[in-house]
């Protein structure tokens, strides 16, 4: 893998984290410092790495020694993760997650009523 490979891989998952969790920095180092911690623990660690092969890349002697396997690893759960799902995605998944959330509760109390009316004897 190339420098130019590398370095086009830091700043795409850069410039992901930019868009999608509004981190400010110069290079992926930076926007991992200011912004690491509201990346989940596995992804950071994938980022980190990105990013310390990114600035080893520069160096021709040490680029012979990188594990492209690893890096394109690293690059994809990177890419999976902060590639941002569509507005209207995000929007149904929330709807969803809000009809559940009622149904569940209808059918608790429901049951709760269902369950005194037999309890007093109506039922």
């Amino acid at each position: 893998m190339g420098v130019t490979t590398v370095q086009q891989m830091a700043d795409r998952v850069a410039m992901l984290m930019e868009q999608r969790l509004k981190v400010g920095g110069a290079d992926l180092s930076a926007k991992l410092k200011r912004g690491g911690r509201k990346l989940p623990r596995k992804i950071r660690r994938e980022a980190e790495y990105l990013a310390g092969v990114a600035e080893l890349a520069q160096h021709p002697r040490v680029q012979m020694m990188l594990d492209d396997a690893r890096t394109a690893q690293a690059y994809d759960a990177c890419v999976r993760y902060l590639n941002p799902l569509g507005a209207g995605d995000r929007l149904a998944g929330r709807l969803l997650g809000i009809a559940g959330s009622i149904a569940f509760a209808l059918l608790v109390v429901g049951g709760g009523l269902i369950g005194v009316l037999v309890w007093r004897g109506y039922l």
